[in-house]
């Protein structure tokens, strides 16, 4: 039976090209997101192993529903991939926006939370990977940027998620890419990290043997 993945954030930049190169390595893949548009254009695209499913990351009975969409359409779940995320326009503490706090960590916090703690119960049939998109902001101090202190928690949160798993054989990796292509930014960047080079790390994780848990890795535009 081909192996199966729930990717959050599918609809368009890093997760939409994971979907594709996850399908292209034979997986199943369930592409969660809410542009319903999106997701079922780019299921039509991969073709029968691909489903779409329309879901808001920050409500944990929508995670729940999603998950239990996926393996009633697949018969199991191997990996969840916690891509969904955003930032904010104003970085700063001082002159930031705290309601914009709010939505952004109920996307790069909360949401990650709830899809672990919902799909756990799933992995745990078949030993099966977390993996959570952190950042270079993930790992650096920046001036002022809530931003990067969430993605400060993806990465504490996941390794501790990692040594959890371990005790029934699952693994957990957090993705931490510098500058990447996608619409996150107003303009394009067409130098620096590409969706598919992101895309290409998440596959790699994905396709260790039993004997290997890659616990991060570390992308940075090679210019």
């Amino acid at each position: 039976m081909a192996r199966t993945l729930l990717i959050t954030g599918a609809s368009s930049g890093i997760g939409a090209a994971t979907a594709k190169a996850a399908a292209d390595a034979g997986w199943n893949v369930a592409l969660c997101a809410r542009s319903t548009d999106k997701i079922e254009k780019l299921a039509s695209d991969i073709g029968d192993n691909a489903l779409a499913i329309t879901c808001d990351v920050t409500k944990r009975e929508a995670i729940r529903d999603a998950l239990e969409l996926t393996v009633e359409k697949f018969g199991q779940l191997d990996g969840v991939f916690a891509n969904a995320g955003t930032g904010v326009e104003k970085p700063g503490v001082e002159n930031g926006d705290p309601e914009a706090w709010h939505d952004m960590i109920h996307v790069n916090i909360l949401a990650v939370l709830y899809a672990a703690h919902e799909a756990i119960p799933h992995l745990k049939k078949t030993k099966g990977h977390f993996i959570a998109t952190g950042s270079k902001a993930g790992r650096d101090n920046m001036k002022g940027s809530i931003y990067s202190a969430t993605k400060w928690f993806v990465h504490g949160f996941t390794e501790n998620l990692a040594e959890e798993m371990r005790e029934w054989g699952g693994r957990a990796t957090v993705i931490a890419p510098g500058m990447v292509n996608t619409e996150f930014f107003d303009e394009p960047k067409p130098d620096k990290l590409q969706p598919e080079d992101v895309a290409s790390a998440v596959v790699f994780a994905l396709s260790q043997p039993d004997t290997s848990a890659v616990r991060e890795i570390y992308l940075m535009p090679n210019d």
